[in-house]
C-alpha cells in the first residue's frame, strides 16, 4: 500500500560531520529531527521536497552547557530538556518558561530548538527570548564555522541567511543582567498557536521583542529607546504601534494583535518595576 511517505527518501548520517558532507554532496537535502512542522505538511499534502537527512540520533547536538561565561544550547535540545535543564532556568528562565507554552507533552518531547529556529515561523514561542537574549547562532558546514547573531538570521518570512550546506549546530547566548518577563497570548491556556508572544529584560537596558506580529520574530529598538529616554510607557506604546504590522488571520485581527501587543508592554514595564 502506498502512503504519504512511500516515495521519499531518508538519509541516516552516524555523525555531525557526517551529516554536513551529505548536505554537501547529496543535496538538496531537507534537514529534520523532531519532525513536528514536517509531518504535518505531509498529512497536508503540501510538502515541496522528498529527499530529507535525520539528524534524531546525533547526540553530540543535544548537549546544553556552559562555556565560560555563555550558555551553549546544542541545536537538537528539546522543549523538555530546556525546561528541565537547570543551566537554562538559571541562566535563562524565560526560555524555560517558552518552552512549557510549546504544544502538548508529546511535541515537546519530540521538538527541538534548532527546528524551531530553522521553521523561521514568527509566531515561535521561543524565537522571542533568543531575540532579546542577544543569542548567536553557530551555523557550521563542512569547511566552515560562523557565527550569526539571532536578529541577523531572518531575512522575511520563513526566510534565512543559512546557506543550503550549512546546519544550526547551537545556539549561544551571554551572560544577562536584568529582570527577565516572557508572555503568551494564544486562543486558550496550552496547545495553541500564538496571537502575540513576548518576551524582555529590563535592565540596564530594556530589550523587547515580539512574535506574531510582524513577517518575522522582531526587536523593537525604537520602543526600547524610547522607554529609555522617557520612562513613557504611553509614548513607548505610540513607537510600538509604528514598529510592528501585524495581519487579519485565522487566528486573530491586526487590529487585536497592536491592543494585545501595547498591553503586554504595559504589563511589562508595570510588573519589572
Amino acid at each position: 500500500m502506498r502512503t504519504a511517505v512511500s516515495s521519499l527518501q531518508l538519509l541516516e548520517p552516524r555523525s555531525v560531520r557526517d551529516a554536513l558532507r551529505m548536505l554537501r554532496d547529496e543535496g538538496p537535502l531537507i534537514p529534520l529531527a523532531g519532525c513536528t512542522d514536517v509531518y504535518v505538511s505531509l498529512n497536508f499534502g503540501t510538502l515541496a521536497h522528498d529527499r530529507f537527512l535525520n539528524l534524531w540520533n546525533l547526540d553530540a547536538l543535544r548537549r546544553i552547557e556552559r562555556r565560560g561565561p555563555t550558555l551553549v544550547i546544542g541545536a537538537l535540545a528539546t522543549y523538555s530538556s530546556l525546561m528541565s535543564s537547570s543551566l537554562v532556568r538559571k541562566h535563562l528562565p524565560i526560555l524555560s518558561a517558552a518552552a512549557q507554552e510549546v504544544g502538548g507533552p508529546q511535541v515537546q518531547h519530540r521538538g527541538t530548538i534548532g527546528g524551531n529556529i530553522a521553521n523561521g515561523s514568527p509566531a515561535g514561542d521561543a524565537l522571542p527570548v533568543l531575540a532579546v537574549a542577544d543569542a548567536v547562532l553557530v551555523l557550521r558546514s563542512v569547511d566552515s564555522v560562523r557565527r550569526v547573531p539571532f536578529t541577523s538570521f531572518f531575512t522575511g518570512y520563513r526566510a534565512t541567511v543559512m546557506r543550503a550546506d550549512e546546519l544550526i549546530v547551537a545556539v549561544e547566548i551571554p551572560p544577562i543582567e536584568g529582570r527577565q518577563w516572557f508572555r503568551k497570548v494564544g486562543t486558550r491556556a496550552a496547545q495553541a498557536i500564538s496571537k502575540v508572544v513576548m518576551a524582555a529584560v529590563r535592565a540596564p537596558r530594556a530589550r523587547i521583542a515580539f512574535g506574531s506580529v510582524a513577517p518575522t520574530v522582531i526587536r523593537v529598538p525604537r520602543t526600547e529607546a524610547a522607554l529609555e529616554s522617557t520612562g513613557s510607557i504611553e509614548q513607548a506604546q505610540r513607537s510600538l504601534m509604528e514598529e510592528i504590522s501585524p495581519i487579519d488571520d485565522l487566528r486573530s485581527t491586526a487590529r487585536y494583535r497592536r491592543r494585545v501587543a501595547a498591553n503586554l508592554l504595559a504589563r511589562f514595564w508595570r510588573e519589572t518595576a
